[in-house]
């Protein structure tokens, strides 16, 4: 055999090896996105669970570490889309955000009252809706599985959801447990597009379902901490908590400019 002969045949078994290999999966085959959210319903309490829960609230204490402030905060949640979020902080007042299902909106003690509109409005709609992890399929057009990446030193598979409408969403889903351990926004907002991240931990079971009670929340040059004192599920919540505010009534009288 010639020169040319064995390297031909060297040539065509390191092609059939790769072949071959190529026809295996690879040790770490990243999984399907639907498969990675479909296991943290699972680990979080089930599909069963989740369908049982119609209302939420939750009570915690917020800390904005960097401008030195705290505060108390209470959420209502119901479904499909309703939402209010109150937040004392000491020494600042009230901020209120809400969502009817329709209007999206804010009123604080500094600002004063504000209707979220175009993809500001769609974005806070996004997050109001009621059980949204159980649901995904129907809130996002596309989910994919875009890698793995350590976030506190846990290897995590990184999930791109992309809404029908609006900035796509990135989560990270940890390998072992299936848990969510991060979350990044493009959040809109009178400012412009802020990016958000915010990092959940300590993980407890309330009810049927495992909740996480810890979020640091970065957005800017912002640090906001939140911790979750107390998480009720089908609670029953006042008929009145997501009408909206008489500030909010008469912005919507005005007319449009």
């Amino acid at each position: 055999m010639n020169r040319f002969a064995k390297t031909r045949n060297l040539w065509i078994g390191m092609a059939m090896a790769m072949a071959a290999a190529g026809a295996l999966p690879a040790a770490d085959d990243l999984p399907k996105a639907e498969t990675i959210l479909d296991k943290y319903i699972e680990v979080t309490g089930g599909k069963a669970a989740y369908a049982k829960v119609h209302s939420e609230t939750s009570t915690g204490v917020m800390d904005f570490s960097a401008m030195g402030l705290k505060g108390k905060m209470v959420a209502y949640h119901a479904e499909p889309n309703y939402s209010l979020v109150e937040i004392n902080l000491e020494g600042m007042g009230k901020i209120l955000e809400g969502s009817n299902g329709e209007v999206a909106w804010t009123v604080n003690s500094m600002q004063g009252p504000r209707i979220k509109e175009g993809d500001e409005r769609g974005e806070a709609l996004l997050h109001a809706r009621f059980n949204a992890d159980l649901l995904w399929r129907d809130l996002y057009s596309h989910a994919e599985t875009a890698g793995v990446e350590s976030i506190d030193g846990k290897d995590c598979y990184k999930v791109v959801l992309t809404p029908k409408s609006g900035n796509p969403i990135t989560k990270w889903y940890d390998k072992e447990s299936g848990l969510l351990l991060k979350m990044r926004v493009k959040a809109n907002s009178p400012m412009g597009e802020i990016d958000s991240d915010s990092v959940v931990s300590d993980y407890r079971k309330e009810g049927d379902i495992l909740t996480a009670h810890k979020v640091v929340q970065h957005a800017a040059t912002l640090e906001i901490g939140l911790t979750l004192e107390s998480v009720k599920y089908n609670a029953e919540v006042p008929k009145d908590k997501f009408e909206l505010p008489d500030e909010i009534k008469a912005l919507l009288k005005k007319p449009a400019k």
